[in-house]
């Protein structure tokens, strides 16, 4: 009897240590996830704000015109192009600046730490606003710089065929530094012994990266790349700020800067909240995959 006593009191304190946690998440968390599926279901406008009475329930009306938009599909191979080339370039480029920093032939790796972490933490408009001047057709360092080697000037931002690469790059530039303060805290914890053991075997540096380093790196490389591949599925402040909401003709436009422009340009608020579940769909299947193909190769 004492015990059922003891039980019962120690699941009521844990139930008011965990029950302000657990509002919280339903609150804040999972009721706003009910309301937008609730609302994708519906023909939510401009309209409907000024009365209710205009609300409908469409079912799944939403998700099937979003199947026909082709604007959509546009924005998903523009996102997809966006992840599939800018993610493994921000992962490789982390890798190899922890790698730099990690060296014992690095001088003031703290400083190399700090400059390479700065943009990440930096606002992006301030950022976007500096790469306009850089990516300028006219007057950009870069398009100078290409001139120093007979390249013709090239409008990063007004040609279709730039403007995603432009993007990618700033990307790039951005984002590595976050990689790689969590890259070089797992190469810090690599013994070394192991590298001792593999250069008494002859070992030179290549092998040691693919048979010590890149192996014992595996879990923390499998989280980089997740978040990394989450991030970049929810493009929007880059060609927002950058291309003017996706331009040149869309060619810019992903998923989360189309939800955004039906939602709050165009008082299409059902339809961007489909758009949004459709996007949530493809970031669970794309990392889904990603963590089967990681745990494949462990096994």
């Amino acid at each position: 009897m004492a015990g059922e006593v003891k039980m019962s009191s120690e699941v009521r304190a844990a139930w008011l240590f965990v029950g302000p946690g657990l509002a919280i998440i339903f609150l804040f968390f999972l009721l706003p996830i009910a309301a937008a599926l609730l609302l994708s279901l519906t023909d939510f406008d401009l309209y409907a704000v000024a009365d209710w009475h205009n609300l409908r329930l469409v079912g799944f009306d939403n998700y099937l015109h979003l199947l026909r938009d082709s604007l959509f599909w546009k924005a998903m191979r523009n996102t997809f192009y966006f992840v599939l080339v800018g993610g493994p370039l921000t992962v490789v480029v982390s890798l190899a600046a922890a790698l730099m920093i990690q060296s014992r032939l690095t001088r003031f790796p703290g400083l190399f730490r700090t400059a390479f972490f700065a943009p990440a933490v930096t606002t992006l408009v301030a950022i976007a606003t500096v790469w306009r001047y850089l990516y300028h057709p006219n007057f950009g360092l870069l398009n100078h710089a290409l001139g120093w080697i007979g390249i013709a000037p090239i409008d990063w931002l007004g040609d279709t065929r730039w403007a995603m690469p432009a993007i990618i790059l700033l990307s790039i530039w951005k984002n590595f530094g976050a990689n790689m303060i969590i890259l070089a805290a797992g190469l810090q914890s690599i013994p070394e012994s192991l590298y001792e053991a593999a250069r008494l075997e002859g070992a030179g540096w290549w092998r040691q990266l693919r048979h010590v380093t890149l192996p014992m790196l595996a879990p923390t490389f499998l989280f980089v790349a997740v978040m990394t591949c989450i991030g970049y599925f929810q493009l929007f402040a880059e060609p927002f700020v950058l291309t003017r909401q996706g331009e040149p003709l869309n060619s810019t436009l992903s998923v989360a800067l189309l939800m955004y422009k039906e939602g709050f340009r165009f008082w299409h608020m059902g339809y961007a909240a489909a758009v949004a579940f459709v996007l949530f769909l493809v970031i669970l299947a794309a990392t889904t995959l990603q963590v089967r193909l990681a745990r494949r190769g462990e096994a």
